[in-house]
């Protein structure tokens, strides 16, 4: 049999053909299977990024997209009251006008004590008592002139007597009379020298009638007020005018607050001004005082000048050395254009910038004049009016976004 070789040939190219694309059509399925296809960008979670802010080439005004204007608070710029005062800080001390340092006129050893600091006594309330060798000359002094006082007194009543039946003589009689007067005028003396050390007349009489003297000097508080300091311990020797006081006492219904402001501020402060004190340990509360005293010369170093103002304070709340700051209306109040603190940006230079528009979309860099700072507010006095649409919050963002740090939305 003859084989035909050609035709042979030819069959199996064509049995290899077919086998080559079935097996590239089953390949081509599972690779379809594996691999799915490609899904839009934001099926990878990619957001779609924010149109940038428009800044002008030289950083003086920016455009922000919808998305960063909610970081921006846009208001009308409106007329505020800025109250027309001073402030200043200082401290609370006693009310040195009304303070009293208790000393002895006499020198004596102390043998007791009554009262601590503190403690409020009244007046004419013991404080301390002192052994006093001068306390015992007066009395003895006393004594004396009462009994020369007594024995005159009788002398004359003798010479009246005789006198009248012509047995005396008128020389005598006035001799006696003479006595009587010198002795009566030593007795009131003796006993106003007693009072000084504050006898009362009974103990007066009594020391007179008991013939008998006591060292113990009472020494009592002469206003009524809070002990603030005492150096007063038992067996300590006083020495009129010597030394510390024994006790100090003073009335703490008013205390001083004492600051010291800036001299330029001087002619603008007088006495009896109205003042209203914060004290720190007291927060929220106001007490109210007037000034009583201006310095007469300001400090060469600090340039600063003394106010003390006087304060109320009828519950005792205030002591000494608490931190105070208080104000002092100088005027009538001043209205002006204000602005938030937040809409107001420092720049590098020092100078005071806000952002103003007319759209609420695009904003430019004012450069403006502050003033006074209150209540979160500040004082503009050049650069906007009232009326004018103006950042109120987020300057320092719109600055940023000005220089071209933000691309985007925050």
């Amino acid at each position: 049999m003859q084989v035909d070789y050609k035709s042979a040939a030819i069959g199996g190219a064509v049995a290899a053909l077919v086998v080559g694309c079935l097996m590239w059509g089953l390949g081509g399925q599972k690779r379809s299977e594996a691999s799915p296809a490609p899904s839009s960008p934001s099926s990878y979670g990619v957001a779609p990024l924010a149109l940038p802010a428009t800044a002008s080439r030289d950083g003086q005004a920016v455009t922000l997209s919808q998305s960063q204007l909610q970081y921006i608070k846009v208001a009308p710029v409106e007329l505020h009251d800025f109250a027309n005062r001073r402030e200043a800080v200082g401290n609370i001390d006693f009310n040195q006008d009304r303070a009293v340092q208790v000393f002895t006129s006499y020198q004596g050893k102390i043998r007791n004590t009554y009262a601590k600091v503190g403690d409020t006594v009244a007046k004419g309330k013991p404080l301390f008592d002192i052994d006093s060798p001068d306390l015992v000359q007066a009395e003895s002094t006393l004594i004396s002139t009462a009994g020369t006082r007594k024995l005159t007194t009788a002398a004359l009543a003798r010479a009246r007597q005789l006198f009248e039946i012509q047995g005396l003589a008128q020389k005598d009689l006035d001799q006696a009379i003479s006595d009587q007067q010198a002795a009566e005028a030593a007795y009131k003396a003796a006993r106003e020298a007693l009072t000084v050390f504050g006898k009362t007349p009974a103990q007066m009489d009594q020391i007179v009638e008991t013939r008998k003297t006591d060292s113990l000097l009472m020494v009592v508080s002469p206003i009524s007020g809070q002990v603030t300091a005492r150096s007063a311990q038992p067996g300590l020797l006083l020495q009129p005018g010597n030394g510390t006081a024994p006790f100090t006492v003073a009335d703490v219904s008013t205390m001083w607050m004492q600051a010291f402001v800036p001299e330029a501020d001087a002619p603008l402060l007088h006495v009896g001004q109205p003042v209203k004190i914060h004290v720190m340990a007291f927060p929220g509360r106001v007490f109210n005082g007037k000034i009583t005293t201006v310095g007469a010369s300001v400090d060469a170093n600090t340039h600063r000048i003394l106010v003390r103002s006087e304060i109320d304070d009828p519950k005792h709340e205030l002591r000494p050395g608490m931190f105070t700051s208080f104000d002092i209306t100088t005027g009538a109040p001043i209205q002006s254009p204000a602005l938030a603190m937040d809409g107001v940006v420092r720049e590098g230079d020092g100078t005071m910038t806000a952002w103003v528009t007319t759209d609420r979309k695009r904003f430019v860099r004012r450069v403006i004049k502050l003033g006074l700072e209150q209540d979160g507010f500040v004082q503009v006095l050049e650069g906007l009016s009232a009326g004018e649409l103006a950042a109120n919050e987020g300057a320092l963002y719109l600055s940023t976004a000005a220089a071209g740090n933000f691309n985007g939305a925050d």
